[in-house]
Protein backbone atom coordinates (compact mmCIF):
# COMPACT_ATOMS: atom_id res chain seq x y z
CA UNK A 1 0.00 0.00 0.00
CA UNK A 2 0.98 3.49 -0.18
CA UNK A 3 2.11 5.68 2.72
CA UNK A 4 -1.07 7.34 4.04
CA UNK A 5 -0.89 10.94 5.14
CA UNK A 6 -2.35 11.61 8.79
CA UNK A 7 -4.29 15.46 8.67
CA UNK A 8 -5.75 17.33 11.77
CA UNK A 9 -9.06 18.09 12.49
CA UNK A 10 -9.93 22.00 10.58
CA UNK A 11 -13.45 23.99 10.31
CA UNK A 12 -15.22 25.99 7.88
CA UNK A 13 -16.68 27.84 11.03
CA UNK A 14 -13.14 28.88 12.39
CA UNK A 15 -12.89 30.93 9.11
CA UNK A 16 -16.02 32.76 9.42
CA UNK A 17 -14.47 35.59 11.37
CA UNK A 18 -12.19 36.20 8.23
CA UNK A 19 -14.58 35.71 5.06
CA UNK A 20 -18.09 36.06 6.70
CA UNK A 21 -20.84 34.11 7.42
CA UNK A 22 -22.25 33.69 4.01
CA UNK A 23 -19.28 32.22 2.51
CA UNK A 24 -18.78 29.74 4.23
CA UNK A 25 -22.85 28.67 4.18
CA UNK A 26 -22.53 28.85 0.58
CA UNK A 27 -19.71 26.27 0.40
CA UNK A 28 -21.33 24.21 2.60
CA UNK A 29 -24.39 24.13 0.44
CA UNK A 30 -22.43 23.28 -2.90
CA UNK A 31 -20.73 20.59 -1.08
CA UNK A 32 -24.52 19.05 -0.11
CA UNK A 33 -24.48 16.71 -3.15
CA UNK A 34 -20.79 15.70 -2.69
CA UNK A 35 -21.81 14.11 0.96
CA UNK A 36 -19.59 10.79 1.02
CA UNK A 37 -17.63 11.53 -2.43
CA UNK A 38 -14.89 9.22 -1.85
CA UNK A 39 -11.73 11.18 -3.20
CA UNK A 40 -8.04 10.24 -2.84
CA UNK A 41 -5.20 13.20 -3.37
CA UNK A 42 -1.67 11.25 -4.46
CA UNK A 43 1.42 13.76 -4.81
CA UNK A 44 5.05 12.78 -3.80
CA UNK A 45 5.94 14.12 -0.43
CA UNK A 46 4.03 15.17 2.38
CA UNK A 47 6.86 17.44 3.75
CA UNK A 48 8.18 20.92 2.43
CA UNK A 49 6.81 22.61 -1.13
CA UNK A 50 3.52 23.81 -1.78
CA UNK A 51 1.43 20.47 -2.47
CA UNK A 52 1.79 19.73 1.36
CA UNK A 53 1.29 23.17 2.37
CA UNK A 54 -1.99 23.10 0.56
CA UNK A 55 -2.91 19.60 1.25
CA UNK A 56 -2.38 19.69 5.10
CA UNK A 57 -5.68 22.32 4.65
CA UNK A 58 -7.50 20.83 1.87
CA UNK A 59 -8.16 17.64 2.89
CA UNK A 60 -9.87 18.21 6.60
CA UNK A 61 -11.61 20.78 5.01
CA UNK A 62 -12.84 18.56 2.31
CA UNK A 63 -13.46 16.06 4.93
CA UNK A 64 -15.44 18.64 7.17
CA UNK A 65 -17.95 19.31 4.42
CA UNK A 66 -19.00 15.21 4.39
CA UNK A 67 -16.32 14.55 1.33
CA UNK A 68 -14.18 11.17 2.41
CA UNK A 69 -10.92 12.41 1.43
CA UNK A 70 -7.76 10.94 1.87
CA UNK A 71 -3.56 11.73 0.94
CA UNK A 72 -0.98 8.86 0.17
CA UNK A 73 2.50 9.83 -1.48
CA UNK A 74 4.14 7.39 -3.66
CA UNK A 75 7.20 5.63 -3.07
CA UNK A 76 10.52 6.49 -4.78
CA UNK A 77 14.13 5.99 -4.23
CA UNK A 78 16.70 8.26 -5.15
CA UNK A 79 16.98 7.36 -8.80
CA UNK A 80 13.25 8.19 -9.33
CA UNK A 81 13.25 11.78 -7.95
CA UNK A 82 16.51 12.47 -9.73
CA UNK A 83 14.92 11.84 -12.77
CA UNK A 84 11.66 13.59 -11.64
CA UNK A 85 13.71 16.31 -10.61
CA UNK A 86 15.14 16.91 -14.24
CA UNK A 87 11.86 16.52 -15.35
CA UNK A 88 10.58 19.32 -13.36
CA UNK A 89 13.28 21.62 -14.65
CA UNK A 90 13.14 21.24 -18.08
CA UNK A 91 9.19 21.14 -17.74
CA UNK A 92 10.17 24.80 -15.94
CA UNK A 93 12.34 25.75 -19.18
CA UNK A 94 15.91 23.94 -18.27
CA UNK A 95 17.36 22.72 -21.68
CA UNK A 96 17.93 19.25 -21.40
CA UNK A 97 15.48 16.61 -21.13
CA UNK A 98 15.22 13.01 -19.49
CA UNK A 99 17.64 10.25 -20.88
CA UNK A 100 15.94 7.24 -22.10
CA UNK A 101 16.94 5.85 -18.52
CA UNK A 102 15.65 8.34 -16.89
CA UNK A 103 12.24 7.53 -18.67
CA UNK A 104 12.66 4.35 -18.11
CA UNK A 105 13.00 4.63 -14.21
CA UNK A 106 9.91 6.90 -14.29
CA UNK A 107 7.67 4.54 -16.19
CA UNK A 108 8.85 1.17 -13.23
CA UNK A 109 8.42 3.64 -10.35
CA UNK A 110 4.61 4.57 -11.97
CA UNK A 111 4.17 1.18 -12.61
CA UNK A 112 5.28 0.44 -9.21
CA UNK A 113 3.28 2.68 -6.96
CA UNK A 114 0.11 1.92 -9.73
CA UNK A 115 0.11 -1.38 -8.13
CA UNK A 116 0.32 -0.23 -5.02
CA UNK A 117 -2.68 1.86 -5.06
CA UNK A 118 -5.55 0.13 -3.17
CA UNK A 119 -9.12 1.05 -2.87
CA UNK A 120 -12.53 1.92 -5.11
CA UNK A 121 -12.23 5.84 -5.56
CA UNK A 122 -15.21 8.18 -6.97
CA UNK A 123 -12.01 11.08 -7.61
CA UNK A 124 -8.08 10.40 -7.97
CA UNK A 125 -6.31 13.72 -7.64
CA UNK A 126 -2.60 13.81 -9.15
CA UNK A 127 0.02 16.27 -7.94
CA UNK A 128 2.29 17.25 -9.83
CA UNK A 129 4.38 14.84 -12.82
CA UNK A 130 6.20 12.44 -10.63
CA UNK A 131 2.46 10.21 -10.20
CA UNK A 132 1.12 11.43 -13.31
CA UNK A 133 1.64 8.05 -15.67
CA UNK A 134 -0.14 6.28 -12.81
CA UNK A 135 -3.58 6.19 -14.25
CA UNK A 136 -2.31 4.69 -17.55
CA UNK A 137 -1.78 1.57 -15.42
CA UNK A 138 -5.01 1.14 -13.22
CA UNK A 139 -7.74 3.48 -14.79
CA UNK A 140 -10.24 0.99 -13.44
CA UNK A 141 -9.25 2.23 -9.11
CA UNK A 142 -11.56 5.65 -9.89
CA UNK A 143 -14.31 6.75 -11.54
CA UNK A 144 -12.86 10.24 -12.66
CA UNK A 145 -8.79 11.02 -12.66
CA UNK A 146 -7.75 14.51 -12.17
CA UNK A 147 -4.26 15.65 -12.62
CA UNK A 148 -3.57 18.85 -10.45
CA UNK A 149 -0.60 20.88 -12.06
CA UNK A 150 1.50 23.07 -9.37
CA UNK A 151 4.47 24.30 -11.42
CA UNK A 152 5.22 26.93 -14.13
CA UNK A 153 4.93 25.22 -17.56
CA UNK A 154 4.67 28.53 -19.73
CA UNK A 155 8.22 28.08 -21.33
CA UNK A 156 8.24 23.79 -20.51
CA UNK A 157 11.08 22.05 -22.89
CA UNK A 158 9.39 20.87 -25.50
CA UNK A 159 10.66 16.79 -25.87
CA UNK A 160 10.08 17.19 -22.48
CA UNK A 161 6.06 18.28 -22.40
CA UNK A 162 5.60 16.52 -25.73
CA UNK A 163 6.10 13.40 -23.94
CA UNK A 164 3.58 13.81 -20.89
CA UNK A 165 1.10 15.86 -23.09
CA UNK A 166 -0.35 12.39 -24.13
CA UNK A 167 -0.67 11.11 -20.69
CA UNK A 168 -2.39 14.59 -19.15
CA UNK A 169 -4.86 14.00 -22.40
CA UNK A 170 -5.99 10.82 -20.76
CA UNK A 171 -7.25 12.18 -17.44
CA UNK A 172 -11.04 12.48 -17.87
CA UNK A 173 -11.68 14.72 -15.11
CA UNK A 174 -9.41 17.16 -16.69
CA UNK A 175 -6.44 19.01 -15.60
CA UNK A 176 -6.08 22.27 -13.45
CA UNK A 177 -3.39 24.59 -13.37
CA UNK A 178 -3.05 27.89 -11.34
CA UNK A 179 -2.40 30.18 -14.34
CA UNK A 180 -4.17 30.54 -17.89
CA UNK A 181 -0.50 30.79 -19.24
CA UNK A 182 0.52 27.65 -17.24
CA UNK A 183 -1.54 25.49 -19.57
CA UNK A 184 0.61 23.63 -22.43
CA UNK A 185 -0.30 24.70 -25.62
CA UNK A 186 0.39 21.31 -27.34
CA UNK A 187 -2.58 20.10 -24.86
CA UNK A 188 -4.95 21.61 -27.88
CA UNK A 189 -7.91 21.50 -25.98
CA UNK A 190 -7.87 17.21 -25.19
CA UNK A 191 -9.37 16.95 -21.82
CA UNK A 192 -11.02 19.63 -19.90
CA UNK A 193 -9.25 21.98 -18.41
CA UNK A 194 -9.37 24.48 -15.26
CA UNK A 195 -7.87 27.44 -13.58
CA UNK A 196 -7.43 27.46 -9.79
CA UNK A 197 -5.09 29.07 -8.38
CA UNK A 198 -3.80 28.22 -4.89
CA UNK A 199 -3.99 29.89 -1.24
CA UNK A 200 -2.51 29.96 1.66
CA UNK A 201 -4.43 29.60 4.93
CA UNK A 202 -4.73 32.48 7.05
CA UNK A 203 -5.14 30.43 10.75
CA UNK A 204 -1.70 27.87 9.35
CA UNK A 205 1.05 28.77 12.79
CA UNK A 206 2.84 30.17 9.19
CA UNK A 207 0.64 32.72 8.46
CA UNK A 208 -1.19 33.38 11.76
CA UNK A 209 -1.00 36.80 13.30
CA UNK A 210 2.80 37.21 15.27
CA UNK A 211 3.07 40.03 17.98
CA UNK A 212 6.27 41.89 17.01
CA UNK A 213 7.69 41.03 20.08
CA UNK A 214 7.01 37.16 19.48
CA UNK A 215 8.49 37.58 16.09
CA UNK A 216 11.21 39.42 17.47
CA UNK A 217 12.15 37.05 20.06
CA UNK A 218 12.04 34.20 17.11
CA UNK A 219 14.18 35.90 15.01
CA UNK A 220 16.82 36.66 18.20
CA UNK A 221 17.35 33.30 18.74
CA UNK A 222 18.57 32.93 14.84
CA UNK A 223 21.11 35.26 15.63
CA UNK A 224 19.51 38.15 13.84
CA UNK A 225 19.66 41.72 15.24
CA UNK A 226 16.48 42.71 15.58
CA UNK A 227 17.27 46.22 16.08
CA UNK A 228 18.46 46.58 12.26
CA UNK A 229 16.29 46.04 8.83
CA UNK A 230 16.11 42.50 7.68
CA UNK A 231 15.61 41.40 3.76
CA UNK A 232 14.09 37.99 4.19
CA UNK A 233 13.01 35.07 0.91
CA UNK A 234 11.32 32.14 1.85
CA UNK A 235 11.41 29.32 -0.81
CA UNK A 236 12.92 25.60 -1.40
CA UNK A 237 16.74 25.96 -2.04
CA UNK A 238 16.25 25.85 -6.05
CA UNK A 239 17.73 27.59 -9.00
CA UNK A 240 13.95 28.83 -9.94
CA UNK A 241 13.80 30.47 -6.65
CA UNK A 242 17.55 32.04 -7.61
CA UNK A 243 18.37 32.36 -3.76
CA UNK A 244 22.01 33.62 -5.28
CA UNK A 245 20.79 36.58 -7.50
CA UNK A 246 19.37 37.92 -3.95
CA UNK A 247 22.56 37.76 -2.45
CA UNK A 248 23.17 39.52 -5.21
CA UNK A 249 20.18 42.18 -4.44
CA UNK A 250 21.34 42.13 -1.06
CA UNK A 251 24.68 43.50 -1.48
CA UNK A 252 23.56 46.18 -4.02
CA UNK A 253 21.37 47.52 -1.10
CA UNK A 254 24.12 47.38 1.58
CA UNK A 255 26.38 49.45 -0.65
CA UNK A 256 23.48 52.16 0.54
CA UNK A 257 22.20 50.87 4.26
CA UNK A 258 25.21 49.24 5.46
CA UNK A 259 23.35 47.96 8.64
CA UNK A 260 21.04 45.58 6.17
CA UNK A 261 20.42 41.87 7.08
CA UNK A 262 19.13 38.84 4.68
CA UNK A 263 17.70 35.75 5.93
CA UNK A 264 16.88 32.93 3.23
CA UNK A 265 14.66 30.63 4.79
CA UNK A 266 13.52 27.18 3.21
CA UNK A 267 12.78 23.34 3.99
CA UNK A 268 14.62 20.75 2.59
CA UNK A 269 11.92 18.42 0.57
CA UNK A 270 11.78 14.72 -0.03
CA UNK A 271 11.22 14.69 -3.64
CA UNK A 272 13.72 17.13 -3.94
CA UNK A 273 17.66 15.88 -4.17
CA UNK A 274 19.50 18.98 -6.12
CA UNK A 275 17.94 20.83 -2.80
CA UNK A 276 20.96 20.11 -0.44
CA UNK A 277 23.42 20.28 -3.46
CA UNK A 278 22.01 24.30 -3.77
CA UNK A 279 21.94 25.43 -0.26
CA UNK A 280 25.49 24.09 -0.01
CA UNK A 281 26.52 26.26 -2.95
CA UNK A 282 24.37 29.10 -1.29
CA UNK A 283 26.47 28.75 1.77
CA UNK A 284 29.48 29.28 -0.51
CA UNK A 285 28.19 32.17 -2.75
CA UNK A 286 27.20 34.11 1.00
CA UNK A 287 31.00 34.00 1.76
CA UNK A 288 30.84 34.01 5.28
CA UNK A 289 29.14 37.25 5.82
CA UNK A 290 27.68 37.42 9.17
CA UNK A 291 24.33 39.37 8.47
CA UNK A 292 23.40 36.50 6.19
CA UNK A 293 21.49 33.67 7.45
CA UNK A 294 21.03 30.61 5.34
CA UNK A 295 18.60 28.14 7.21
CA UNK A 296 16.24 25.10 6.74
CA UNK A 297 13.90 22.92 8.65
CA UNK A 298 17.27 20.81 10.27
CA UNK A 299 17.91 24.48 12.12
CA UNK A 300 14.85 23.74 14.11
CA UNK A 301 12.91 26.51 11.48
CA UNK A 302 9.40 25.59 11.07
CA UNK A 303 5.78 27.62 10.48
CA UNK A 304 5.83 29.65 13.31
CA UNK A 305 9.85 30.41 12.41
CA UNK A 306 8.96 31.11 8.95
CA UNK A 307 6.26 33.46 10.34
CA UNK A 308 8.47 35.50 12.31
CA UNK A 309 10.98 35.77 9.81
CA UNK A 310 8.39 37.20 7.28
CA UNK A 311 6.78 39.49 10.07
CA UNK A 312 9.92 40.89 11.17
CA UNK A 313 11.36 41.62 7.96
CA UNK A 314 10.57 45.17 6.41
CA UNK A 315 11.03 43.43 2.86
CA UNK A 316 9.89 40.00 1.65
CA UNK A 317 11.71 39.00 -1.75
CA UNK A 318 10.24 36.99 -4.26
CA UNK A 319 12.48 36.04 -6.48
CA UNK A 320 11.43 33.45 -8.21
CA UNK A 321 12.24 33.22 -12.80
CA UNK A 322 9.64 30.67 -12.51
CA UNK A 323 7.06 29.71 -9.56
CA UNK A 324 4.09 27.14 -9.47
CA UNK A 325 2.42 29.07 -6.48
CA UNK A 326 3.66 32.56 -5.45
CA UNK A 327 2.40 31.81 -2.03
CA UNK A 328 5.35 33.62 0.06
CA UNK A 329 3.66 36.63 -1.63
CA UNK A 330 0.16 35.85 -0.26
CA UNK A 331 1.44 34.77 2.84
CA UNK A 332 3.18 38.69 2.79
CA UNK A 333 -0.25 40.48 1.64
CA UNK A 334 -1.38 39.11 5.33
CA UNK A 335 1.36 41.49 7.33
CA UNK A 336 2.06 45.15 6.70
CA UNK A 337 4.94 46.25 4.66
CA UNK A 338 6.66 45.74 1.20
CA UNK A 339 7.49 42.41 -0.73
CA UNK A 340 9.70 42.57 -4.00
CA UNK A 341 8.49 40.14 -6.34
CA UNK A 342 11.03 38.89 -9.64
CA UNK A 343 9.14 37.95 -12.79
CA UNK A 344 7.73 34.79 -12.58
CA UNK A 345 3.67 35.17 -13.44
CA UNK A 346 2.54 33.70 -10.27
CA UNK A 347 4.32 35.96 -8.46
CA UNK A 348 3.26 38.53 -10.48
CA UNK A 349 -0.40 37.51 -10.32
CA UNK A 350 -0.27 36.73 -6.48
CA UNK A 351 1.06 40.68 -6.07
CA UNK A 352 -2.26 41.58 -8.26
CA UNK A 353 -4.23 40.23 -5.78
CA UNK A 354 -2.69 40.65 -2.14
CA UNK A 355 -4.76 42.86 -0.36
CA UNK A 356 -3.16 44.77 2.70
CA UNK A 357 -4.36 43.99 5.86
CA UNK A 358 -3.99 45.27 9.72
CA UNK A 359 -1.06 44.60 11.93
CA UNK A 360 0.74 45.30 14.88
CA UNK A 361 3.66 45.74 12.91
CA UNK A 362 5.92 48.37 14.35
CA UNK A 363 6.06 51.92 12.05
CA UNK A 364 8.63 51.76 9.53
CA UNK A 365 11.61 54.43 9.77
CA UNK A 366 13.67 55.95 6.97
CA UNK A 367 16.43 53.52 6.95
CA UNK A 368 13.90 50.63 6.98
CA UNK A 369 11.82 52.95 4.13
CA UNK A 370 14.75 53.21 2.37
CA UNK A 371 15.84 49.23 2.38
CA UNK A 372 12.11 48.58 0.98
CA UNK A 373 13.60 50.49 -2.08
CA UNK A 374 16.49 49.80 -2.88
CA UNK A 375 15.83 45.96 -2.53
CA UNK A 376 12.93 46.86 -5.50
CA UNK A 377 15.04 48.31 -7.47
CA UNK A 378 18.05 45.88 -6.93
CA UNK A 379 15.80 43.15 -7.66
CA UNK A 380 14.69 44.18 -10.47
CA UNK A 381 18.15 44.74 -11.66
CA UNK A 382 19.35 41.18 -10.79
CA UNK A 383 16.29 39.85 -12.61
CA UNK A 384 17.45 41.32 -16.06
CA UNK A 385 20.59 39.15 -15.99
CA UNK A 386 20.69 36.33 -18.28
CA UNK A 387 19.83 33.20 -16.36
CA UNK A 388 22.00 31.38 -14.88
CA UNK A 389 22.78 27.97 -16.73
CA UNK A 390 20.78 25.14 -15.41
CA UNK A 391 23.16 22.47 -16.44
CA UNK A 392 25.79 22.67 -13.66
CA UNK A 393 22.84 22.62 -10.78
CA UNK A 394 21.43 18.85 -12.45
CA UNK A 395 24.32 17.26 -13.51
Amino acid sequence: MLQPVGVGHKSLADYTHLVGRPLIEEVRTLAEGLQGLRVLHLSATAFGGGVSEILYTLVPLMRDVGIEAEWEIIIGREEFFNATKLMHNALQGAPQDLSPHDWKVYEEYNEINARELSGDWDVIIVHDPQPLAIRQHVREKSKNWVWRCHIDLSTPHEPTIERLVPLIAEYDGGSVYHLQQYVPASLNGAGPVHICPPAIDPLSPKNMALSPEDAAFVCDQFGVDVDRPLMCQVSRFDPWKDPHGVIDAYRIVKEDLPEIQLALVGSMATDDPEGWEFFNSTLEYAAGDPDIKILNNLNQVGSIEVNAFQSQAEVVVQKSTREGFGLTVSGRSGRRGPSSAATSAASRSRCRTARPATSSRRPRSAPTARCASCASRSSASSSAAPARSMSASTS
